[in-house]
């Protein structure tokens, strides 16, 4: 035996074995969704449009975040059934669904964005015009793969917990003609700068975290916080969490 793990030992030093002992696993970037359902376009503000997050994604990683706001983990097995079945309601269907003759015509609603990364690597995502509204017009897959994601959503928000991260998007919205009190910007925070039009947004990270999550706490009741910069032009200042891919 002493021999032999002297044999070895010389072949390694030599170069005839590759010791892996010290071995580190390769960066792979940030985490990649497999699966997601969100909204775009519709009669929505500004600054909803440039914060609006996905309503859930799935990381291949088991974590799933709902609204930038909670999360959960679920496990391998679950991820896997998750990623099959969405790739079986989403497979074949078309970029941009059409609903069946005879759907009532909707208006200025957010169509639905639901995508799944299939084994290519590639996201397949299928928008879906007033879902909610016309859901009886489209293939049965299609509420059917909203329905499952909108499970996980359920989830987080009764088991899950909070969601936070290191970086945020902030975005100030031109508030000259605005009532009430301004607060002074907060300290830490950066100022708009450049032409406003109609909204200036910023990612930060860093200590302006938590200079604006401390100026404008989370929840629906603060998206409305007016503050007042150094040269005195008012803004609406909002924020979320960035997600691991953004």
């Amino acid at each position: 035996m002493t021999l032999l793990v002297a044999l070895l030992s010389l072949t390694a030093a030599c170069g005839g074995v590759e010791a892996d002992m010290s071995a580190t696993p390769a960066d792979d970037g940030p985490a990649k969704p497999v699966a997601l359902w969100g909204s775009e376009g519709g009669f929505v503000t500004a600054t909803t449009n440039v914060l609006r997050p996905p309503r859930v994604v799935l990381y291949g990683d088991g974590l799933v975040i709902v609204d930038a706001r909670r999360q959960l983990r679920l496990t391998g097995a679950e991820v896997d059934e998750t990623v099959a079945s969405m790739e079986r309601y989403l497979t074949g269907q078309p970029p941009t669904a059409t609903p069946r003759p005879g759907a009532p015509m909707v208006t200025d609603v957010p169509a639905t964005v639901l995508g799944v990364r299939g084994k290519d690597g590639k996201m397949l995502e299928v928008r879906v015009p007033a879902l909610d509204q016309v859901a009886g017009f489209y293939p049965k897959e299609l509420p059917e793969a909203k329905k499952l994601m909108d499970g996980l959503a359920t989830r987080a928000a009764a088991s899950g917990t909070d969601y936070v991260a290191t970086r945020v998007r902030m975005v100030a919205e031109g508030a000259a003609s605005a009532e009430g009190t301004p607060a002074p910007w907060p300290a830490g925070v950066p100022e708009p700068s450049g032409t406003v039009d109609p909204v200036w947004r910023k990612d930060v990270e860093g200590a302006a975290v938590s200079a604006i999550t401390k100026a404008v706490p989370a929840g629906p009741e603060h998206s409305r916080s007016l503050f007042k910069t150094g040269s005195g032009a008012l803004f609406v200042l909002s924020w979320r969490y960035l997600l691991p891919d953004e």
